[in-house]
């Protein structure tokens, strides 16, 4: 097996408009590898079949590629995603400005069964570390492939919590206050004394959370000095650097953006929890968490959320999409965003799709936007000069 992008738009040959060549990018070794196969089961369910031809890429927790086609898998009575994942391995070595996905075993890799399987467009939906982190966006990136989402500095930013907040502090956008520990940080000076640094600091009740994760993995919320030393401790196992947040008495809610150049945001959206605050079981275990959308938020501050939203986007330098969250003060009314999400889920339960089939887009034109988008950018990218004038070129001398 051997498949090949090319980035081409879909072409007319004798007379019929021939379909494109989707890869639908999902799995990876992250914490969040379930939610991203309910993410791409619901994209696969919605993507429309007139306009596709979707290849599955999956990747199992130990990084393996694995491909099939989407007519072959179901084709198979009762398969799923995690079917794939039990497809002989591939392989992306990039070549010659291309990607190439090839099989792992040096016999299959030598056969010529003539069969090239081309892609046009790969739609990763990796949640997490490996997948929205710049990893991936920079192997694709590297094999010259159009893909859905932001690049690899902005993917990296928005997944970074501490960096993040850095940028938009500086573009003056308000946040909530933090303080972050690294690994050294910790290893100096104890688990217990960066707490008591984070009660004077920051105070308590406290959220504490891994820099790196997603769908609310390795967070919690610390009411007192035993709960705040156990929660470092807890995000700790999740990643190098861990955040303390100010606990804000807030709404929260949500805006979907989507675009390139010119976003757009959605309507605002809003989470009313019946827990604590909105974790992994109340995200994709249907806990109760009631969805309001539109939220019921006073216009004008629904439109100043929106605006800020995409002022977000546009300082974390986001393409394609990005679901930005925040939290309004429930007193004063003050806002703050929380952060920014550069692949937000894609479940039948998830706000991003939600958002924008409340503001009259449809989960599949959504969906057809997206693709449009990653081929609009690789078409952009590919007009820029790759080499300097001849005036400019080193003489040799």
């Amino acid at each position: 097996m051997h498949l090949e992008v090319d980035g081409k738009k879909q072409i007319m040959t004798g007379g019929i408009m021939e379909k494109l060549r989707i890869g639908l990018l999902f799995g990876g070794c992250s914490v969040e590898h379930d939610v991203s196969l309910v993410s791409a089961t619901s994209i696969l369910g919605a993507l429309d079949r007139e306009r596709y031809e979707i290849s599955l890429i999956g990747v199992d927790q130990a990084g393996g590629w694995h491909l099939i086609d989407a007519a072959e898998l179901e084709a198979i009575p009762g398969a799923t995603l995690a079917n794939v994942l039990e497809q002989p391995g591939v392989f992306l070595p990039a070549t010659s400005g291309k990607a190439a996905l090839r099989p792992d075993s040096l016999e299959a890799s030598t056969s010529a069964s003539g069969d090239a399987h081309q892609l046009d467009v790969i739609f990763p939906i990796i949640h997490g570390r490996g997948g929205e982190d710049g990893a991936l966006q920079g192997l694709l990136e590297s094999a010259d492939v159009p893909y859905v989402g932001s690049g690899v500095l902005s993917s990296a930013a928005q997944m970074d919590k501490d960096f993040a907040k850095r940028l938009l502090a500086q573009a003056g956008i308000s946040v909530t206050p933090w303080l972050t520990f690294s690994a050294a940080d910790l290893d100096r000076e104890g688990i217990p004394a960066a707490a008591e640094r984070a009660e004077t600091e920051i105070g308590l009740p406290a959220y504490v959370k891994p820099a790196n994760s997603g769908s609310s993995i390795g967070i919690m919320c610390a009411n007192d000095m035993p709960e705040l030393v156990a929660a470092i401790a807890d995000a700790r196992r999740y990643d190098r650097k861990v955040l303390v947040e100010a606990s804000v008495d807030g709404r929260e809610v949500e805006v979907a953006v989507l675009g390139n150049d010119v976003p757009e945001a959605s309507v605002v959206g809003e989470i009313r929890a019946t827990q604590a605050f909105y974790d992994y079981e109340a995200k994709y275990a249907d806990g109760g968490t009631e969805l309001i959308i539109p939220s019921d938020l006073d216009p004008d501050l629904a439109d100043t959320i929106r605006v800020m939203a995409v002022e977000a986007y546009r300082a974390l330098g986001a393409e394609g999409m990005a679901r930005v969250d925040f939290l309004v003060d429930r007193e004063t009314h003050q806002i703050y965003v929380n952060e920014l999400n550069s692949l937000p889920g894609f479940t039948s339960v998830s706000m991003y799709p939600k958002l924008w089939e409340a503001t009259g887009l449809p989960y599949p034109r959504l969906l057809d936007r997206l693709i449009e988008l990653a081929i609009e950018r690789h078409a952009f990218r590919a007009k820029l000069e790759t080499r300097p004038p001849a005036s400019d070129a080193p003489s040799g001398n």
